[in-house]
């Protein structure tokens, strides 16, 4: 019943299993994963990575131009909706702001998150928001552009609980990551308290930010279960109730996924 509702399955370390995404795939189920969010990042990979998860029915996927490359080929809206067709697509991102690993003048990323909002708008599909940094102008154009109408996820949240009570306020779901297991993570954990029920999922963001107890190593969505684990510890809840609670939200949230 485990959901990894984002993970980057295209970047996913082979090695381990001698090059065979099957068997990647495989231990992930054994894991207990049943579902898995592919997450695009641009447009020039984008056709690999769905090339490599359209088999499979436990794996869907968006499309989107991640607000870090600056060099990547703009989407415009049209080509953002045409590509959201795909039966196996199920969101438009990741997109949003990073004024953390940017510098200059980043009219670019605002402009290239604008295009983003209005596809999901007219392709009636949730947003996958990523913010670093950029508190503020998150927050402002999701509500200029009317985001609310598709609602999403502020996904890999590292953020305040006055950003996701804003985003919230806007039909968002906050998702944790295995930075909430780190240790410097206090603040966040406190955030991973008050989110609502109903308002809560969990990720790897595979293959970064592997969780406590292989944070350094390669990650991969089969470790959305110590996530899942930290979590339910911190809400005093079972780890059975939240991955429940987390699957319900996530079928929720992207209604077009397979079960």
């Amino acid at each position: 019943m485990l959901v990894d509702s984002h993970c980057h399955l295209d970047r996913v370390d082979l090695a381990p299993y001698d090059g065979d995404f099957p068997r990647l795939i495989a231990a992930t189920q054994d894991a207990g994963v049943s579902h898995m969010l592919c997450v695009s990042i641009d447009l020039e990979s984008y056709p690999a990575m769905l090339s490599l998860v359209e088999p499979y029915a436990e794996v869907s996927i968006s499309v989107g131009v991640h607000p870090n490359d600056y060099d990547r080929r703009e989407p415009t809206v049209e080509e953002l909706v045409e590509l959201a067709k795909h039966p196996k697509n199920v969101a438009i991102g990741e997109t949003g702001l990073d004024y953390f690993r940017a510098d200059g003048d980043l009219d670019w990323q605002r402009a290239r998150f604008r295009t983003h909002i209005r596809a999901a708008r007219e392709a009636a599909k949730p947003l996958i928001i990523h913010t670093r940094d950029a508190r503020e102008d998150t927050i402002e154009i999701l509500q200029q552009e009317n985001a609310r109408e598709v609602g999403g996820v502020m996904h890999c949240f590292t953020e305040t609980w006055e950003m996701a009570q804003a985003a919230m306020a806007m039909d968002f779901y906050i998702s944790f990551s295995g930075i909430v297991t780190f240790k410097n993570a206090d603040a966040l954990r406190d955030v991973a308290v008050q989110v609502p029920d109903d308002r809560l999922l969990i990720e790897t963001d595979s293959p970064y930010l592997a969780p406590v107890p292989h944070r350094g190593k390669p990650n991969e969505p089969r470790y959305v279960g110590h996530v899942a684990e930290t979590v339910a510890a911190l809400r005093g809840v079972t780890v059975d109730s939240l991955v429940q609670q987390s699957y319900d939200n996530f079928y929720r949230l992207f209604r077009n996924a397979n079960r």
